[in-house]
């Protein structure tokens, strides 16, 4: 997977993955122009929708109707000694069985993303020199 970041104006950058484009900024109060969401939020995004998704997936492989599920991430990026915090709720149908919430609830947080930011994270990093068009 590749996702890359080039700067439109500002800390306002288009960030391209495969066909797509996604605008991210900072908001106003650090400079930013507040245009899209910031690269933190766009973390949350992910695991939201990664949750979500998952989820929705297994329901429908199960034939179970879960309606519209809605997830709701908000975080609190680590800072030096402490980790980063995650809140993760998740909103389901009041008709589901509580069996169907616990499968839901393991298969949630096996999602991708999810299995991810719990992991292990190593970083392979470089710089490149290249001339840049003015």
């Amino acid at each position: 997977m590749k996702a890359t970041a080039s700067r439109d104006a500002g800390f306002r950058h288009t960030v391209k993955v495969r066909q797509h484009e996604v605008t991210t900024d900072e908001p106003t109060d650090v400079g930013g122009g507040d245009e899209g969401p910031s690269p933190l939020e766009l973390l949350a995004a992910s695991l939201a929708g990664c949750v979500a998704v998952t989820m929705e997936m297994y329901a429908a492989r199960k034939g179970w109707d879960i309606g519209g599920v809605e997830v709701e991430v908000e975080f609190t990026p680590g800072e030096r000694g402490c980790p980063t915090k995650f809140g993760v709720v998740t909103r389901l149908p009041d008709s589901l069985s509580d069996e169907q919430v616990d499968r839901l609830t393991v298969i949630a947080a096996k999602c991708p993303v999810h299995r991810t930011l719990e992991g292990e994270v190593m970083f392979d990093e470089r710089v490149e020199r290249v001339s840049l068009a003015s």
